[in-house]
């Protein structure tokens, strides 16, 4: 009977390793590819330039989380209205692949295009929803949009599963808004959400911000917003530059270990001009 050489079981098992190394790295190259597609996507969608309104910073910080081999789809956005007024959102999509970020495009287009019928927040979000559901996919986002209204400092919010933004005043006081919200978009047909208006004073500061920057493995979500109300409190009153406090905010979110996008939108208030 003859009998297998140990050189021939050895040349058969460095055949195999050699073919599952090599569909490792197909795989890893094809899913690498996916993550770039995704971060272009995400990048291209996100708008580059922000609108410029007297007495007025608006500044914007992102980091994409690309952990492992995931990309998430957050996104933040500023334009300007039809009445001269200023939209402001930010949003959070369920997933973390291609699709998430496709489809964040998606959202962000709706809300530009339908903020050409109405500016209110409610409403502007309930289209939005109704909008989301009548495509008919099966995945769903948190959102934030706020009308700014650059005469006055005043600002209309609403929200749609979202966190709730983060408020500063130059003498000190900071905290978290505790305004009702609904549920997220894409989620229940004929949803309203209630709007809630504010008035940003001189000095003072108002942090639009996703989960990503205040919620991770090391830091729960509680203390994560705690963390950045402290720094928007130290900020308004050191008058630091909007820029400089998204900076401050999403470098924060490094200490979280967050696993998800991470955006952080400022709107900060140097005071009206003087009317003649």
């Amino acid at each position: 009977m003859s009998r297998a050489r140990p050189t021939d079981h050895g040349d058969e098992l460095l055949a195999r390793l050699d073919s599952l190394t090599a569909q490792a790295r197909v795989q890893a190259e094809l899913q690498r590819t996916r993550v770039e597609l995704a971060i272009a996507l995400q990048r291209g969608m996100l708008p580059r330039d922000l609108p410029d309104a007297p007495g007025f910073h608006l500044a914007v910080a992102y980091a994409p989380a690309c952990y492992g081999l995931n990309v998430g789809g957050d996104w933040y956005d500023a334009f300007v209205l039809s009445d001269g007024r200023i939209g402001l959102s930010v949003g959070d999509v369920q997933g973390h692949n291609i699709e998430a970020a496709a489809f964040m495009g998606q959202i962000r287009v709706g809300l530009r295009a339908l903020a050409s019928v109405t500016g209110e927040p409610g409403d502007l979000l309930a289209r939005t929803n109704d909008l989301i559901l009548s495509l008919g996919g099966d995945l769903f986002a948190t959102c934030t949009f706020i009308r700014l209204d650059p005469t006055t400092g005043v600002l209309e919010s609403a929200r749609a599963g979202h966190l709730p933004l983060i408020w500063a005043t130059a003498d000190g006081r900071s905290g978290i808004a505790r305004d009702e919200g609904g549920p997220p978009l894409g989620v229940q047909a004929g949803t309203r959400y209630p709007v809630t208006r504010y008035r940003l004073t001189t000095g003072g500061v108002f942090i639009l911000l996703t989960d990503g920057v205040v919620e991770g493995p090391t830091l729960s979500l509680e203390d994560g917003l705690d963390q950045v109300v402290r720094l928007a409190g130290v900020a308004a009153v050191a008058g630091m530059d909007a820029g400089e406090l998204a900076a401050a905010v999403i470098k924060g979110a490094e200490r979280v270990g967050h696993e998800d996008d991470a955006a952080v939108l400022v709107v900060g208030h140097d005071g009206l001009p003087v009317q003649p």
